[in-house]
């Protein structure tokens, strides 16, 4: 089975840090929790990101567990990467990465 490397993009890592931070707002050690599934989950994509169906344009979407948000990201086998673009709650429209992720580096940006 091919093994790709997960890319976390700047902007990824900011939703999940702001993500955290209102989480431990709401209840002490609850945005731990999400930040720590939230990675296991995202560590995962290595193995077999295609199981995830495609959503929009080459944008894939793969839900975190027990937290109300989606992963999106990208699979480049040119790279043999998975590159994650964003961390967005359930509840929003799935298409504002588009602006989330307008200025970075991506064939589908």
């Amino acid at each position: 089975m091919k093994k790709y490397k997960v890319e976390i993009e700047p902007e990824a890592l900011a939703d999940i840090q702001e993500i955290t931070d209102w989480h431990n707002e709401q209840h002490a050690g609850l945005g731990g929790r999400f930040q720590k599934t939230a990675i296991k989950h995202i560590n995962s994509l290595n193995k077999d990101p295609q199981i995830y169906a495609i959503r929009y344009k080459e944008i894939r979407c793969m839900i975190i567990k027990k937290f109300p948000y989606m992963v999106h990201f990208y699979i480049n086998d040119e790279k043999n990467r998975v590159e994650v673009l964003a961390v967005i709650s359930t509840d929003r429209n799935p298409k504002i990465w588009i602006e989330k992720t307008k200025n970075q580096d991506s064939p589908i940006a």
